[in-house]
């Protein structure tokens, strides 16, 4: 059967004779050189008869082999079913059956005519652009001043785009019954480079109901289907519906927030809490059933003040944005703006957060920018480039599914607006990066990041965490403060002594244990506020489930939960910036990659372990010497080795314990001495000791402070008292201890 179709081509590489190579896959038929059957508005077309149901086509300038061609990756490939017309444009691979939209003109024209109508308190208009052009993109869908909504949608392919949703009965090309009268053409601007890649159209949005505005678009050509329902990309919510996922129209500046004296402390005095929101609370006899699992829970915790009575600092939440999996780890995400919805509303988010504020908790949220979820994803296949699996947004795979191509400046763009977004709208004070080895996020990324929060003010005292699994050093170099690191080495190294065995590869022996505590800095970090530690978090087995795994010795459950505590100990008094994971406060024994905790079991009252841990948690907010700062503290003169396995045998030569003073550096400078003993044994050590008293202020089993915060009595008996004539004492170390003593001058 002979078939006949139109091939309209816009020759925007400027070819003098534009020529169409065509050809069938197998070399059977119609493989030959095809000149232009005329010109209109678009450019040159091709009248073409053939005979298959496919063949392929490439343009070039003049005939025969030895002209100029397009690019290989040009190769175009047609099928029946695509009509008896289609459009071609230069240097794309892209086939339409529609003729592409001509662009409107230019974005930072259409955002002069709006800029006024910008809300200016607690909204975000995205405006990340590395092309240096100063583009206000206005993705998204964004409610003005007066009433109406701005949508902006990148895409550079697409032939057409419509703006789809309740407020025009759903209506497009692709509607069973269309309405011509109601499609919403979006308009295709100069954005990105100055090139046609943003869509824009602006309404006055009205429902026949009081429901939420909901909307999608719909696009013509540049996606791997020939016409498709997309998803916003820069969606602040979706809808209740699963099944199709419609974006929400959220207006962030309808909250009151009453942070305005709220300043985000600086690193040195965060203490962390990881938690999941859903598991924080669910099935928690203490909150309503309704609140359980949400953000409305944890916001009712932080009123009961549980996080003032354990002396936390900074809230560490476990990814918030939307994922297909309801109560899951929350590591899927769908897109990066949206909030889950499982959890709440975004003005319940906002509750939650203005309520830590009011508390004196910072709160940063986990983003997970190195893949999204392989079950809904609406980056996949959105922009069809010709690239591979995937299309524009992905580079290949992780081993949690698909890898996003972060160092693609548009998709870095996307991704500096969601945290620009949460900053502005949410009021967040910081984030910690999932995964950023860079074989997972390109630190072109990362750096760029940085700068455009920090350096360039958009919010310069942002906390900034990398979870920069091999210590890669460019993100932490001297000199540049940019990123903390979570510290694998730290929670690897504890752990191995802990469970006295190998810990993923790192042995039990006693070197390197020095730079455990003194902020890993042999090892990435070169400033103490550089490194997150810790011994539990969402990713690693809780201390008594490791210590378990460690031989039939170490499952009794006073060795286990006295291991639990020195491991606690450790994380507090070690240089850096401590993190515990929610139920850590009560010993909680449980694997990685667990999110529930059993509530019912435990009670802030009575638990002793829980009492303990605020008591350490307090005394590390209360001393400065336990929260040391700076490039090198033992230059400073704030920090002396006193014990460890690198000293003399008296000093603990060969042995895995550690011990050291520390002082504040300040005019009132207070002294402390912690010591620590992993071996399962009695540890006798030499100590040296400034003349005075030396007051202990918590061990493994107790901790207590002095007046007015505690009761502690320095006349105690536990106290040291040291004689000018006899500075060294013979100390010794019970197994698996820990000590903090304070110095108080004779």
């Amino acid at each position: 059967m002979h078939h006949r179709v139109r091939i309209h081509y816009d020759n925007k590489n400027g070819f003098l004779e534009p020529v169409m190579w065509v050809w069938v896959s197998d070399g059977a038929t119609l493989e030959r050189e095809v000149a232009p059957s005329g010109m209109d508005d678009f450019g040159v077309y091709y009248d073409l008869s053939y005979n298959r149901s496919s063949f392929n086509f490439i343009f070039k300038d003049g005939k025969g082999e030895e002209v100029p061609w397009e690019e290989e990756k040009f190769n175009r490939s047609f099928h029946v079913h695509l009509g008896k017309e289609i459009w071609s444009m230069a240097n794309r691979h892209n086939i339409y059956n529609v003729c592409p939209a001509s662009p409107r003109g230019n974005i930072k024209d259409y955002y002069r005519q709006i800029s006024h109508l910008v809300p200016k308190e607690n909204f975000y208009l995205p405006n990340t652009d590395v092309s240096g052009l100063g583009i206000t993109s206005m993705l998204g869908a964004n409610t003005l001043a007066d009433g109406t909504v701005v949508f902006g949608f990148f895409h550079p392919y697409a032939a057409r785009v419509y703006l789809v949703g309740n407020f025009n009965d759903w209506q497009c090309p692709g509607h069973p019954i269309p309405q011509q009268d109601k499609f919403i053409p979006m308009d295709l601007c100069h954005g990105f480079y100055n090139q046609p890649n943003i869509w824009l159209a602006q309404i006055t949005a009205k429902t026949n109901t009081n429901s939420p505005i909901e909307y999608k678009f719909y696009l013509q050509g540049g996606t791997v289907e020939n016409e498709r329902y997309v998803s916003d990309p820069y969606t602040r919510l979706y809808s209740d519906d699963y099944k199709y996922r419609n974006a929400v129209v959220v207006d962030p500046t309808g909250f009151k927030w009453t942070d305005q004296d709220w300043k985000t402390p600086d690193i040195k005095d965060l203490i962390l809490y990881e938690l999941n929101v859903y598991g924080f609370t669910d099935n928690d006899p203490g909150i309503p059933e309704d609140m359980q699992g949400t953000f409305k829970g944890v916001t009712r915790r932080i009123k009961d003040g549980y996080f003032d009575k354990l002396g936390i600092t900074a809230l560490a939440l476990m990814p918030t944005a939307e994922v297909p999996m309801k109560k899951g780890l929350g590591y899927e995400p769908c897109t990066f703006m949206a909030v889950e919805k499982d959890f709440g509303t975004p003005d319940d988010f906002r509750e939650m957060i203005n309520e830590a504020h009011r508390h004196g908790l910072a709160v940063l949220i986990d983003q997970v920018f190195n893949h999204t979820s392989n079950d809904f994803n609406p980056l996949w296949n959105l922009i069809d480039d010709g690239s591979g699996d995937g299309g524009f947004y992905f580079a290949g795979k992780t081993m949690w599914g698909n890898k996003v191509a972060t160092g693609k400046d548009e998709v870095d763009n996307m991704l500096i607006d969601s945290c620009k977004l949460f900053i502005k709208e949410y009021h967040i004070d910081g984030f910690r990066f999932d995964a950023t080895h860079s074989y997972f996020l390109n630190h072109k990324f990362l750096h760029r990041l940085a700068y455009e929060i920090k350096d360039k003010g958009f919010k310069s005292n942002a906390v900034l965490i990398a979870e920069n699994l091999p210590n890669e050093k460019d993100l932490n170099i001297e000199g540049y403060n940019g990123y903390a690191q979570w510290s694998n080495f730290f929670h690897d190294k504890v752990k191995a002594l802990l469970r006295e065995g190998a810990f993923e590869g790192v042995g039990n022996g006693t070197d390197n244990l020095g730079s455990m505590i003194y902020f890993s800095k042999d090892k990435f970090a070169v400033h103490t506020n550089n490194v997150i530690n810790y011994c539990e978090s969402h990713d690693e087995n809780s201390v008594q489930f490791e210590v378990a795994t460690g031989g039939e010795h170490l499952q009794d459950s006073k060795v286990k939960e006295r291991k639990a505590r020195l491991g606690l100990m450790t994380t507090m008094v070690a240089l850096g910036q401590p993190m515990i994971y929610m139920g850590q406060e009560y010993g909680v024994e449980r694997e990685r990659n667990r999110i529930k905790v059993s509530w019912s079991n435990y009670s802030e009252d009575t638990n002793k372990f829980y009492q303990w841990t605020g008591s350490l948690i307090n005394l590390r907010k209360r001393y400065e010497a336990l929260k040391l700062s700076g490039y090198n503290p033992i230059e400073d003169g704030k920090f002396n080795w006193l014990v460890g396995p690198w000293l003399e045998n008296s000093k603990g030569g060969e042995k895995r314990v550690l011990g050291w003073k520390a002082n504040s550096g300040s005019a009132s400078s207070e002294q402390l001495l912690v010591m620590l003993n992993f071996e399962g044994n009695d540890v006798p050590v030499d100590v040296h000791f400034d003349p005075g008293r030396w007051i202990k202020l918590g061990d493994i089993e107790h901790i207590n402070d002095l007046p007015p915060v505690g009761n502690k009595d320095p006349l105690d008996a536990d106290s040291i008292i040291v004689s000018e004539n006899m500075p060294a004492q013979h100390f010794v170390l019970p197994p698996y201890s820990g000590f903090i003593y304070k110095y108080q001058s004779a």
